[in-house]
């Protein structure tokens, strides 16, 4: 994947990139209502147990999502989807926090967009 695109996570000694795509969004809107809400779902969490889940949800999602990308441009050579057990088994509460940077890291990446100008004219300048 792309930098500009993706954020990069190690779990396990594993390295994963995480990437919002659109099958990614698709699924943050299902489980929240969109993305502008998750922040807020977060952060009103029940209890830290329930914080976490999301949070191993969230990780899990989009560091699968680069695998599905690298598994649809190379059939022959798939790569295993990574397990919410398996992060949870493999990461410490204090990485999650620094994963955490990660997730809004590749969510911002994800919704960015590129604006560019054109070169035109200033409507002040004469005409000669």
């Amino acid at each position: 994947m792309a930098d500009e695109r993706s954020s990069k996570i190690t779990i396990g000694g594993a390295e994963y990139e995480m990437l919002l795509t659109t099958k990614a969004t698709k699924e943050i809107a299902g489980r929240y209502g969109g993305l502008s809400n998750l922040g807020e779902k977060l952060m009103k969490s029940e209890n830290f147990e329930m914080a976490l889940d999301e949070i191993v949800w969230l990780i899990t999602l989009l560091a699968n999502q680069s695998v599905l990308v690298h598994n649809l441009k190379n059939p022959v050579k798939k790569r295993e989807l990574l397990t919410e057990e398996a992060v949870e088994l493999l990461t410490s509460p204090f990485e999650l926090a620094d994963y955490k940077n990660a997730i809004m890291d590749a969510m911002y990446k994800g919704t960015k967009r590129h604006v560019e100008s054109e070169d035109e004219p200033s409507k002040n300048a004469e005409v000669g």
